[in-house]
This record gives structure tokens, C-alpha cells and sequence, in this order.
């Protein structure tokens, strides 16, 4: 059984009305890795994760959620 860590990063970023550039640059890293974190392909680092926390109002458990698989 495997593990998956699914994320909300794209929706709450559209709701501030912010570019993935934007939102980059308030975290510290490159748009590309926002893509790669959008799209389930990264999943960053706690510091990172507590950063979208700040900017975005909630807590990490809002953002990130944890997926079993079969």
C-alpha cells in the first residue's frame, strides 16, 4: 500500500488572484517548482510547506492531505 500527498496549493493561490511567478517569488523558489507542487509531482520540504501555510492562512493539514493508495 502506498502513500500519496495531494495538495491545494493551485486553489488557493488562484483565489488570492496570484500568478504561480508571484506566488514564487513570496516563497522563495522557482515558478517551475510550483508547477512541479501544483501538479503532485514535488512535494516540498516543511519549511516550504510552512510558508504556504503563512501566506495562504491555514494550517499545513488544509493544504496538504495524505492519499492511501492500494
Amino acid at each position: 500500500m502506498s502513500t500519496t500527498v495531494r495538495n491545494q496549493v493551485k486553489q488557493l493561490r488562484s483565489r488570492k488572484g496570484w500568478t504561480q511567478q508571484q506566488l514564487a517569488e513570496a516563497v522563495g523558489v522557482s515558478r517551475q517548482s510550483i508547477n512541479s507542487i501544483e501538479r503532485n509531482r514535488y512535494i516540498p520540504s516543511l519549511p516550504l510547506a510552512l510558508k504556504f501555510a503563512r501566506i495562504f492562512g491555514c494550517s499545513t493539514d488544509e493544504i496538504f492531505k495524505l492519499e492511501k493508495g492500494k
